[in-house]
């Protein structure tokens, strides 16, 4: 574009609130907030499309290529300041006002002038601290795209511009009050644990297993969008109201019913309830023989889809209506595989093994019983991988064994997303990251709301730095699994990855409210970034307390990461020898975890030796070898360029 040409731009205009009086009181304090702000502000710019004109003291001048961006990016930026501003004195705090306005610039010699620059500086000063303002050029064009709400705060004057401007504030989420409930499409539901009504109590995997195949079952209707067991599962023996679960999980129907199985006999109650009034939209009550237990879920999803006037593909119709087995002997053996492999995560580092390895068993008898059992295999496949990939166990031998229960699940079932997904991670070990990401697709395609397909593709972007697609990934697996832990804390991590501290850590909390121990370390190492010591050190200590019982050496990696960012060399020089004496051990580290802490150091060579151990090992987190901020000083070396190449990242 030449110089002095017309174009239509967002403009962005910032301003740090009490900066004149600050550098009255304190100038080098004043000036020490101005440089943090730039580090703060100027990562988020890049990843919104912003182009930074020009810096005035305290002051930014952005401009964007359309209104979303640039609300989305004041956004962030007001919730990075936010996160940053923790645990800081108020002196010390940065508090930002944020205009902008959508019309014509003129660019000149890079900088730009004309009515939009001028309208923006002038509406800045309208928002209040850590507050932003749009015109309603910028509301009109983003008020339906942007999920934060807008409020009116009338028609204004403004210095220099010809007429008053009607001006709108952004609603922050972290001040608003509790006012009239959202309204969820209907078509997003939640299918609660079903209550088990059984007189032998040990029937409880049974009425667990229902809830989980009837989500799966409903799932595969593309038109519905349906929560995963994972947040649904959190609502078990609950008393929380249908409007309450309805809130926390953003959906507008609900699912409720019961289990109950007396010999060979079963009965199942549903009913399927609208958030928004509460009134009953279908229900049902079946009374059938064991062995109908497949009609059931089927027809449950069909009348779900019906009720909320959801058309069925074909060829989604065939695939509800396919029994996985004849064999009730099977499906109960598997039932209770996946009751055990949902309890993986708990407990001793032994427990957790020892419940993959009784969930690998159930699921061995059940194709035992029906050899032809797709799913049998793929619970099979999933047990492997995390033996090999979460506990080390037998890496080369339950790969293999992996890939060849995934295969045969496929050669059964061609369609199948849990096949095609367990598939995916299988080939993450071979480093075929082309093929995994096929494997996800096909999944995905299949059954869209598939948590594990969204989280798995996740990773596999992560790792290849595809920002913006891995980001919509996980967001798509939390939008049917909003309340998984690991989900959240994944979610945290690509932030994390990203460099951006304020909003990893606002998302690393969300982690630990869901329970997830392991987030403190996040926590702490996104403090130690920010060189923030002592609140580093408190999450280490807060990490370390719940996690050491279940992993030994979580106060040796916590000590070496403190000194890494406290710059103590000596330390971290000291324990390496450590972190290398728990190499290979079941619960000890990585190749590629002594890789990173001796990069940590500046000792390249050893550090490159031990990736090529970490390479011949065929280790799962070499894939990732470009997002940890410890190997910035190689990137450029041949050695490293070279290993890009052989794991097909280059």
């Amino acid at each position: 574009m030449s110089e002095g040409e017309r174009r239509l731009a967002a403009i962005m205009y910032t301003d740090m609130v009490g900066y004149t009086s600050l550098g009255q009181r304190n100038e080098s304090l004043s000036l020490a907030l101005v440089e943090e702000q730039r580090k703060l502000i100027r990562p988020i710019l890049v990843r919104h499309n912003g182009r930074e004109v020009k810096t005035m003291g305290d002051s930014f001048l952005v401009e964007f290529p359309n209104a979303l961006d640039a609300v989305r990016c004041a956004y962030d930026i007001q919730r990075a300041t936010r996160e940053f501003n923790v645990s800081l004195s108020s002196e010390k705090r940065i508090r930002l006002r944020i205009g902008l306005h959508l019309g014509d610039v003129i660019e000149s010699q890079g900088d730009i002038s004309g009515d939009a620059v001028n309208v923006a500086s002038r509406i800045e000063p309208l928002a209040e601290d850590g507050g932003v303002c749009v015109t309603r050029q910028v509301y009109e064009s983003t008020h339906n795209k942007f999920d934060t709400p807008f409020t009116s705060i009338g028609t204004k004057p403004l210095k220099n511009v010809s007429e008053p401007m009607e001006v709108y504030k952004m609603e922050m989420p972290w001040e608003q009050t509790v006012g009239a409930t959202t309204v969820y499409p209907k078509n997003r539901v939640a299918i609660l644990p079903f209550r088990n009504m059984s007189p032998d109590p040990n029937d409880e995997f049974f009425a667990e297993g229902m809830t989980e195949e009837i989500i799966s079952t409903v799932s595969g209707i593309g038109g519905l969008g349906v929560i995963s067991r994972t947040s649904v599962m959190r609502y078990k023996g609950s008393n929380k109201s249908i409007e309450e679960i309805g809130r926390e999980l953003k959906v507008g129907s609900v699912l409720e019913g019961s289990f109950r199985k007396a010999g060979n006999k079963i009965r199942v109650t549903t009913q399927l309830i609208n958030v928004a009034d509460d009134e009953h939209l279908w229900a049902q009550n079946y009374d059938r023989n064991l062995d109908d237990v497949f009609e059931v879920q089927s027809d449950v999803a069909k009348q779900v889809a019906e009720a909320l006037r959801v058309r069925i593909l074909s060829s989604e119709r065939e695939r509800i209506e396919k029994k996985p087995t004849e064999s009730t002997a099977a499906y109960t053996l598997y039932l209770k595989g996946r009751h055990l492999w949902n309890m993986r995560t708990s407990g001793t580092f032994g427990e957790r093994v020892e419940n993959l390895k009784s969930a690998l068993m159930c699921f061995e008898q059940a194709v035992e019983e029906d050899s032809r059992f797709a799913l049998g295999y793929v619970g099979q496949a999933d047990c492997y991988l995390v033996l090999r990939i979460n506990h080390g166990i037998e890496r080369e031998v339950n790969l293999k064994r992996a890939s060849e229960m995934a295969d045969r699940a496929l050669e059964l079932d061609p369609k199948l997303a849990e096949a095609h997904t367990s598939k995916g991670l299988a080939l993450d070990g071979e480093y075929r990251f082309k093929d995994e990401e096929s494997e996800y697709k096909k999944a995905i395609e299949v059954k869209p709301s598939y948590a594990q397909a969204h989280h798995w593709y996740f990773g596999l972007l992560l790792a290849e730095l595809r920002w913006e697609e891995g980001l919509e990934q996980i967001e798509k697996a939390l939008e049917v699994d909003p309340l998984s832990p690991v989900l959240n804390l994944n979610y945290s991590a690509f932030y994390f990855y990203r460099r951006d501290n304020g909003k990893a850590l606002e998302l690393a909390r969300r982690a630990i409210e869901l329970g997830v121990s392991g987030a403190h370390y996040w926590v702490a190492r996104a403090y130690g970034r920010m060189k923030m010591f002592d609140e580093m050190k408190r999450e280490f200590a807060t990490y370390v307390e719940l996690d050491q019982a279940s992993w030994p050496l979580a106060k040796m990696l916590a000590d070496f990461y403190a000194a890494y960012y406290e710059n103590d060399r000596q330390t971290c020089s000291n324990l390496l020898p450590e972190f290398e004496a728990h190499f290979g051990e079941e619960t000890g580290f990585d190749a590629y975890d002594v890789a990173v802490a001796h990069f940590c150091l500046g000792e390249n060579d050893k550090g490159f030796e031990w990736l090529g151990r970490s390479y011949s090992r065929r280790e799962f987190g070499l894939g990732s070898i470009q997002l940890p901020e410890e190997l910035d000083g190689v990137r450029d070396d041949p050695r490293y360029i070279d290993l890009l190449k052989r794991l097909g990242l280059d």
